[in-house]
């Protein structure tokens, strides 16, 4: 944002205990159009990059300078759901107090990302979808598995269950809607595309995005600081692995590189991670959202 520029926002109340505040004042009102073979949800054809980079900074401003009476953020796209307690906080009042929060947005500068790398192993009982949109877009499974490495994606934020990150965004070429119906149990780690969209999930969970792959990595663990290994604002890349490596990792057998590795390992350690540290019908697996 250039220095000076005060961000553009609108409020809208979204229950009695709750407000939004939007970034971009024509994302809701744009219509999504048609992406590639079929009507697909899409990123940054409704919002801009400078809308979300908004979201974040007043994130992270509410986060260093907590408001009494505010309980949750939830960050999204272009957007910032805020809670508070409404004995304490009318809608009107509270957004004045946050039109003051956002007058200094401008001078937010935020951390530097994160650079994460997520292996992965296409195809198989791995990826069962891998073939069929490959078959859609009429290239090879291999230019698909390619085309999915090739681009540097971006956590725009964690929903639908604890450490479901939304990455975007999908190489055009790649774009596909959700499968019509869509299964009741999704593995842990499985890597799958939805419109724009790429993500991995965390827990066995419903799921209606494509699955092309699994990484051994536990995308939440109980015993990880900040529990979800990726946090909005990071960028992430994913690696193609052979099985044998797949179950070497499993195994700790292997040291990750660098920007795979637990907070506070060594270069060189055994790696840490596992596939899943919580049962497959853990609580935490549970949350809403449709994916």
């Amino acid at each position: 944002m250039t220095a000076g520029k005060k961000a553009s926002a609108r409020f809208e109340p979204a229950s009695d205990q709750s407000l939004l505040i939007y970034f971009d004042s024509q994302a809701k009102s744009r219509a999504p159009g048609r992406v590639g073979i079929n009507s697909a949800r899409p990123l940054q054809s409704g919002f801009t990059i400078e809308a979300h980079e908004n979201v974040r900074r007043l994130l992270f401003l509410l986060q260093q300078e907590p408001i009494a009476g505010v309980r949750n953020l939830h960050p999204a796209y272009c957007s910032l759901l805020v809670k508070f307690d409404p004995l304490q906080w009318q809608h009107e009042k509270l957004e004045r107090e946050l039109r003051k929060v956002l007058a200094r947005l401008h001078k937010v500068k935020l951390p530097a990302p994160r650079h994460v790398e997520i292996p992965v192993c296409y195809g198989g009982e791995f990826g069962p979808d891998l073939d069929d949109v490959a078959s859609v877009h009429e290239m090879k499974p291999e230019r698909v598995i390619e085309l999915h490495a090739s681009t540097t994606y971006l956590v725009y934020f964690l929903g639908f269950v604890p450490g479901f990150a939304y990455l975007g965004e999908l190489p055009k070429e790649l774009v596909t809607p959700r499968l019509p119906s869509p299964r009741k149990r999704v593995p842990a780690g499985s890597v799958g595309i939805a419109g724009n969209q790429t993500g991995v999930y965390p827990f066995e969970t419903p799921g209606g995005w494509r699955l092309l792959g699994r990484t051994p990595l536990g995308m939440f663990r109980t015993d990880r600081e900040g529990l979800s290994l990726l946090s909005i604002g990071d960028r992430v890349r994913f690696v193609p692995i052979a099985r044998e490596q797949f179950a070497e990792l499993v195994k700790g057998e292997v040291t990750w590189p660098a920007s795979l590795r637990s907070s506070g390992q060594a270069e060189g350690e055994p790696c840490r991670e596992k596939a899943n540290d919580l049962p497959r019908n853990s609580k935490l697996g549970q949350g809403r959202g449709r994916e």
